[in-house]
């Protein structure tokens, strides 16, 4: 079992940055490749970034890519996902997953094993 708690949400105004750091427990982070997803009001749960075990490989949504960038520090059991330049539409509730597969990252939240229980990141324009 893995437990993942979110951090870093907050209320923030357009143009500005944030930086959302996810802390596992349980167990070392290294046997899992690690994504981001987010859920706004009244829309499904989207992909933002993933990154594979050791950190060498990172997927973006094409939405975020040149503005947000996915890291990890396996030694602090945390992964962190750095987010400038952002737009009201980036407005949702984040969530930090963990999946267990080899290859890892995966843009479908059906493929992760756990997740946390979400940060709220607000954009005012």
């Amino acid at each position: 079992q893995v437990q993942l708690v979110e951090s870093g949400g907050g209320l923030v105004q357009s143009g500005g940055s944030l930086r959302l750091s996810c802390a596992a427990s349980g167990r070392t982070l290294d046997s899992y490749a690690m994504g981001w997803f987010r859920q706004a009001p009244g829309k499904e749960r989207e992909f933002v970034s993933a990154i594979d075990r050791l950190g060498r490989s990172t997927k973006d949504a094409d939405s975020v890519k040149g503005r947000f960038t996915i890291s990890r520090d396996n030694a602090k059991i945390t992964v962190y996902l750095q987010m400038n330049s952002l737009k009201p539409e980036d407005t949702a509730v984040y969530y930090c997953a963990a999946d267990r597969r080899v290859l890892g990252l995966s843009r479908f939240p059906n493929d992760y094993d756990y997740w946390g229980q979400g940060t709220q990141v607000t954009v005012s324009s």
